[in-house]
């Protein structure tokens, strides 16, 4: 376990290709559904041809020399080893940035944002938008380690985060999250007011009031959102809130089960016409899949929401914060639905594309709006 901070090199024997690739040669397919469209889950044929290019085309080593391309380091923190991306900009000044991932997702997430960050002036920007790039990978998601004892919520994430800044040497620093790293980001916030500059989220939570009155077209729209999210579309987080072992031994002995579970996801929720592979790229959406099918991680990730559905009760956060709303977003509350949560917005914004991946499925947008907070608070 490390115990200091060690640099981190993604590696693989032939023996776990081998066996993920005959557990794909020897799969074994249910019905087709009954359906023309995805209301039951993910389609037979959709699925059987994300797994053939898998097995057939997916080049694990090619695409593990480019995760392997961006520097990766573990340290350990309440005897856990956590793995994250550490990217400093070459611009000395650049305010130090964590961004954390939610589920189903990774640090994957955010490798096509990096070098935007980090370095604005390759590309004819301006050096005052760069940032030292941060980017763990949660508990026991990815090459983190699997917490084998209760407590590791989203508060407990969060504390973690502030001490990994804190031994990076950054004292002062901003955060930025979605999913999962919205909740630990206002979390850190909470915990920390004096050190964070400010917090960007592109995930918000917020409800109405009866002292709202009349809502708006858009409030409307939000509720009716929120309840097809409610009756439709949150099986897993019942499943993964309440009985994340039992599903843990379908994800961790089956590579198409592990990747329908994910992928069905991003079709929900990411901007992609229902076409997340043709939007995403199947290369970039296995990548993904490989950081959980690799690491047995679909109990461990699951956990996260047992140990923190319901039980994160969050307070008034006094620190600086900047919203984008993605139009397909899970969540699209209104500003004074979120100022009851969030005492100083100084920035909300609303792209046009892009949903609740938005650093992968819009890299420029997304990394647009990092900026037009981050300069309202640096």
């Amino acid at each position: 376990m490390a115990r200091n901070i060690e640099p981190f090199t993604i590696e693989t024997s032939g023996a776990e290709i081998e066996d993920l690739n005959e557990r794909l040669r020897r799969a074994r397919w249910p019905e087709k559904e009954t359906v023309r469209d995805w209301s039951q889950g993910v389609p037979l044929t959709y699925i059987r041809d994300l797994c053939r290019f898998w097995l057939e085309e997916y080049d694990w080593d090619a695409r593990r020399a480019y995760l392997n391309s961006f520097p990766q380091y573990l340290t350990s923190i309440d005897e856990l080893d956590i793995h994250f991306l550490h990217v400093p900009s070459p611009h000395f000044e650049a305010l130090p940035l964590i961004l954390t991932h939610g589920w189903p997702g990774s640090v994957v997430e955010f490798l096509d944002v990096i070098e935007l960050l980090t370095n604005p002036t390759a590309r004819g920007g301006d050096v005052s938008d760069a940032f030292h790039v941060v980017v763990p990978s949660l508990p026991g998601y990815g090459f983190s380690g699997k917490p084998t004892e209760p407590g590791w919520s989203v508060l407990r994430t969060a504390k973690a985060w502030a001490t990994l800044m804190e031994r990076l040497g950054y004292d002062r620093f901003g955060a930025q999250g979605g999913d999962w790293g919205s909740i630990v980001t206002t979390s850190m916030a909470m915990q920390n007011p004096d050190r964070i500059v400010g917090i960007h989220l592109n995930m918000v939570r917020g409800s109405p009031s009866p002292e709202d009155g009349t809502l708006t077209e858009e409030e409307d729209a939000a509720l009716l959102r929120r309840r097809y999210y409610t009756e439709w579309d949150s099986g897993y987080n019942k499943l993964q809130a309440t009985r994340p072992q039992t599903i843990a031994y379908s994800l961790v002995d089956s590579p198409v089960g592990q990747c329908a579970w994910i992928l069905e996801k991003f079709w929900s929720w990411s901007d992609t016409a229902e076409d997340p592979v043709g939007a995403l790229g199947a290369d970039r959406i296995l990548d993904n899949v490989m950081l959980y099918w690799l690491n047995s991680t679909g109990g461990s990730s699951a956990r996260m929401y047992w140990e923190s559905v319901g039980k994160f009760q969050p307070t008034l956060v006094t620190v600086p914060m900047g919203a984008s709303i993605f139009p397909k977003e899970i969540f699209c509350p209104s500003r004074r639905w979120a100022e009851r949560s969030y005492a100083d917005i100084r920035y909300w914004g609303e792209p046009p594309v892009g949903g609740h991946f938005a650093a992968f499925e819009q890299p420029e947008i997304f990394v647009g709006e990092v900026r037009n907070f981050f300069r309202l608070v640096r």
